[in-house]
């Protein structure tokens, strides 16, 4: 059988009015193809549908059955049109992110948060390096990827939605630790703990010290931002991380940033898409919603530069009186 659904949305109109006139008025349609449509629907069934008694129609015993099914067919058809309702209204859905590594660090607050308003959305999360994002775009595999400063590519939409500070840090027991505006020329003669090759952090270090003529020493290289914080914990060199991946340890004094001149590189954090590629509501509503919401819930707070532990000291003892007091 070739049935279609205006086919059975007919037949149910004629079963409900007892009449091809009637529910051709209620159908909109005219009285002939009201009766066009059923005699082509007994046809490809193969049996009688209706009974004709004086001006009434009642269907027959197989109309009957096909009138249970339709019933439940349009009870499905509700379901899934108020399924579509939601998707439209971004209540349900998929969400696909590729997220650089260093983003990951405030990412998951905006998702929580996004989450919070939509919650039958479901979000799958990538994270990886620069590249590796850029391959996965051009595969058109992902939604949305958030990442730094994206390459001049026509076919790339980016939008910049939150500043991302990039700092020097050191040990507390660093030799430059608490000096002020450190010259950067003195940093090119300190060793540098770096990310991978393919690190948006790594190549925004690199050309700023190119451009400012100043020699940039790499002399080990981690495979993420932990290991770096750990090795430049342990005196092993300096390190040029995203504000937004140190909180916890400036907070708990494990390492400080240095007060260098032209520092700290402040770039952007941007939400990227393939051009052309059509975004589903979810990814609309969620593109809208980092661009609007990230610089409240994610911007990290700046450290301040501090000449002596003692500066620390009475610095962190301010900040508990003003909590004390908030």
């Amino acid at each position: 059988m070739h049935l279609t659904l205006r086919q059975l949305q007919i037949f149910d109109a004629v079963v409900q009015q007892q009449s091809f006139t009637r529910a051709a008025d209620v159908l909109h349609l005219t009285q002939p193809a009201v009766s066009m449509q059923m005699r082509q629907l007994e046809e490809q069934i193969g049996v009688p549908l209706f009974d004709h008694v004086g001006k009434k129609i009642h269907p027959t015993d197989a109309g009957r059955e096909l009138h249970r099914h339709t019933t439940l067919l349009g009870a499905k058809m509700r379901d899934l049109e108020s399924a579509m309702e939601e998707f439209r209204g971004v209540h349900r859905g998929e969400l696909d992110l590729t997220v650089a590594s260093t983003a990951n660090y405030f990412m998951p607050k905006l998702i929580a948060a996004f989450c919070a308003c939509h919650a039958r959305v479901q979000v799958r999360l990538q994270v990886s390096n620069q590249t590796h994002i850029l391959e996965t775009l051009s595969a058109a595999n992902q939604d949305l990827a958030i990442m730094g400063q994206p390459p001049e590519d026509g076919e790339l939409v980016a939008r910049a939605f939150l500043d991302n500070p990039l700092m020097v840090i050191a040990s507390p027991e660093h030799p430059l630790a608490g000096r002020r505006k450190i010259p950067l020329v003195e940093l090119g003669h300190q060793p540098f703990i770096t990310r991978e090759p393919g690190s948006g952090t790594r190549n925004a270090a690199e050309r700023h010290f190119s451009r400012l003529g100043v020699e940039f020493h790499s002399v080990m290289e981690m495979s993420s931002n932990e290991a770096i914080k750990q090795a430049v914990e342990a005196g092993l060199g300096l390190g040029i991380l995203s504000l937004h991946t140190l909180e916890l340890e400036l907070a708990i004094r494990r390492l400080v940033t240095l007060d260098v001149e032209s520092f700290p590189i402040v770039r952007q954090w941007f939400v990227v898409h393939r051009k052309g590629k059509r975004l589903s509501a979810v990814a609309q509503s969620f593109l809208a919603f980092i661009t609007q919401q990230a610089r409240l819930l994610a911007s990290p707070k700046h450290p301040q530069q501090f000449r002596s532990r003692h500066e620390l000291d009475q610095a962190t003892d301010l900040d508990v009186a003003d909590e004390k007091h908030s």
